[in-house]
């Protein structure tokens, strides 16, 4: 069954967000009900005109859901009520979308191997490079730094930037345009999404995305105890041995899949 092509895992994107709401109500062994922000592209975006899922993990999320011979469902949460959402029990049956593994997170949910390596770097605007490149630049009174409600971003800025202004923002969609508009100076991201949104935004930069401020790996999440954590896992080891992952990657990205952490 592996793999699906692009075109096979558009339709079934297409599909399963248009009647996932009917399909959540019936309930059923044949569904895999994915939590997923919806926020954080190029890994996870939710069309708010046609409600429609996009993204390198909501295409690896139907390469799974095939895989298990199941159709995914798409359910939607925050980063503020992702662990509750997935701990909720019947709600979710994985999270995917540019999750963070942490020892939180892996204390109350299972996590996947890893899939993605990052980590922390600054996103300013083009006239800001050089004054806002470090932490130590950043942590100053006065510098506005812009985060993304309940997520490792918001994390970060209040353990490593305590001196400046903290602005929590609720949509991790229209933050790039408030820091693009001069609402804030600097928004501290994963690397992968600062590359990202500078090339929607002219006007912002990815400080030193290749030595960001921190190391961090990306995993998928399940409920403690879940029937198809194995599954998942093996699943996942052979998307990323056979270049299922790195095709999709390459299309949302346009450049090589980066090796995955070991």
């Amino acid at each position: 069954m592996r793999p699906l092509t692009f075109g096979a895992l558009a339709i079934t994107v297409a599909l399963t967000a248009c009647v996932a709401p009917a399909v959540a109500r019936a309930g059923g062994p044949a569904i895999l009900k994915v939590c997923t922000t919806g926020d954080y592209r190029p890994l996870t975006y939710r069309d708010p005109a046609t409600g429609q899922y996009s993204g390198v993990d909501i295409d690896m999320a139907a390469d799974l859901a095939q895989h298990l011979g199941r159709t995914a469902v798409f359910v939607p949460t925050t980063w503020s009520t992702l662990v509750a959402d997935l701990t909720s029990p019947g709600r979710c049956d994985i999270a995917m979308g540019g999750i963070t593994d942490t020892p939180e997170r892996r204390r109350v949910v299972d996590v996947t191997r890893p899939y993605l390596a990052g980590g922390k770097t600054a996103l300013v605007r083009a006239a800001d490079t050089e004054r806002l490149a470090s932490i130590e630049q950043i942590n100053q009174p006065g510098v506005r730094v812009i985060e993304n409600n309940g997520g490792t971003n918001e994390q970060f800025a209040r353990t490593h930037l305590p001196e400046a202004q903290l602005i929590t923002w609720p949509d991790n969609t229209t933050i790039f345009d408030q820091l693009a508009a001069g609402g804030a100076d600097v928004m501290v991201t994963d690397a992968i999404e600062a590359i990202y949104q500078s090339s929607l935004h002219p006007e912002l930069v990815a400080e030193h995305p290749a030595d960001p401020f921190t190391s961090e790996a990306k995993a998928y999440l399940l409920p403690k105890g879940s029937p198809i954590a194995a599954a998942t896992d093996a699943w996942l080891a052979g998307a990323l041995r056979d270049g299922t992952y790195a095709g999709s990657y390459e299309r949302w990205l346009h450049v090589p899949a980066p090796d995955p952490p070991s």
